[in-house]
């Protein structure tokens, strides 16, 4: 290999871009959650009708298909660009000494895997004509994927393994809970408008039920977190960290329900709508993390 190529590949694959990678990981799953949600309010989750193909004869948009054709496109380059920074991760990952790379080969390896399934699903999602229940499916791996995300930035940072015995059992009841109002959030959205093409069909389910079903769990999950919070406090021995975390939890989830109770009473504005997704989406970051921090579960570098 050329001196020169050498050096760019080191320079790239440097221990030392590996802070940058791991966060971009995160953010960038996040944001493509956005994304797909702005393809998806914007009435253009068929802009591109087919897959692989944007249009037949095309990989990308052609100006038949206007703005919609656009939105969809860019919406599916981004997967590319969160490709690229998993392979940078994984590639990074595995230059490293056994010690430093001691747990964070898995998480690296399953967010690059994951992005490809997502892309398959997809795929699927537009071949389907946007089934709500494969577009539901695709916002759920999104979810499984930044958790992995939060899981590999832990690992990065070793040296916030810690452990906080007397929450483990609420922490045990918090993540299911939390779980279970995602869930039924994308139960939810699938039976709603904002299907992501006016022709679409919603899942046939009863919208304003399924609205007061989510509350409980996530009215619970309130519960649970102020709960938490006050424990730690009280707790003399928490790390500070965790207690910060807590309250960026516990300020989040606040937010995230008022932004729900808001959407409902005014129909579902697609504004709030993009904000209620993007809560969902950090706070299956802040799950995982509450979860982490107090069960320990993770190793150190």
């Amino acid at each position: 290999m050329p001196r020169k190529a050498l050096f760019l590949l080191n320079l790239v694959l440097s221990p030392e871009r590996l802070k940058l990678y791991v966060w971009a990981s995160l953010v960038s799953q996040i944001f493509i959650v956005v994304t797909g949600g702005a393809v998806r309010l914007t009435g253009s989750g068929l802009g591109c009708p087919t897959w692989p193909e944007c249009e037949a004869g095309s990989y990308t948009t052609v100006p038949a298909l206007g703005v919609h054709g656009v939105i969809e496109f860019a919406n599916r380059m981004l997967t590319f660009i969160l490709l690229i920074v998993a392979i940078l991760t994984f590639l990074t990952v595995i230059r490293l000494s056994k010690a430093e790379k001691a747990g964070l080969v898995w998480p690296a390896f399953a967010l690059g895997f994951g992005i490809v399934v997502q892309a398959v699903i997809g795929g699927i999602t537009v071949l389907t004509g946007l089934n709500a229940w494969i577009v539901g499916s695709h916002f759920l791996v999104s979810g499984v994927l930044i958790g992995v995300a939060t899981i590999l930035v832990w690992r990065f940072y070793g040296e916030w393994t810690f452990e906080i015995p007397t929450n483990r059992l609420l922490a045990a009841i918090t993540f299911p809970v939390g779980l279970v109002a995602i869930i039924i959030g994308i139960i939810v959205t699938g039976s709603g408008p904002h299907a992501g093409d006016v022709k679409t069909p919603r899942n046939g389910l009863n919208s304003d039920f399924l609205v007061h079903i989510h509350s409980y769990p996530a009215y619970l999950l309130l519960l649970l977190v102020l709960i938490q919070t006050l424990l730690l406090f009280r707790n003399s021995s928490a790390p500070s960290f965790a207690k910060r975390m807590n309250l960026v939890f516990l300020g989040i989830l606040a937010l995230q329900v008022l932004v729900g109770l808001l959407q409902a009473r005014l129909g579902l504005p697609v504004e709030l709508v993009a904000l209620h997704m993007l809560g969902a989406s950090v706070l299956a970051s802040m799950l995982t993390l509450q979860l982490l921090i107090t069960r320990n579960l993770l190793h150190t570098k």
